[in-house]
């Protein structure tokens, strides 16, 4: 697949979205936050967050970004 910008990954279906960010998607680092579980990948220029809520055993949502506090917090120690 040609690289897109987060505005055409924006356009895809969730469905498409978590296909790619799993398949292409590099993972970088795990954010734990009481019951979720905030997985970071980084996909052609820009972050994907997928969230997991450990007690539901399933993925409850997705974020993309390409810095801020949601990137910030994956890189503070």
């Amino acid at each position: 697949m040609k690289e897109l910008t987060l505005e055409d990954y924006q356009k895809l279906s969730n469905h498409e979205q978590y296909d790619l960010v799993f398949k292409q998607g590099d993972f970088i680092d795990v954010y734990i936050k009481s019951d979720s579980r905030f997985v970071l990948y980084s996909l052609f220029t820009f972050f994907v967050e997928v969230e997991y809520k450990v007690s539901q055993n399933k993925i409850i949502g997705i974020d993309y970004f390409i810095d801020g506090e949601k990137l910030e917090r994956h890189t503070t120690y």
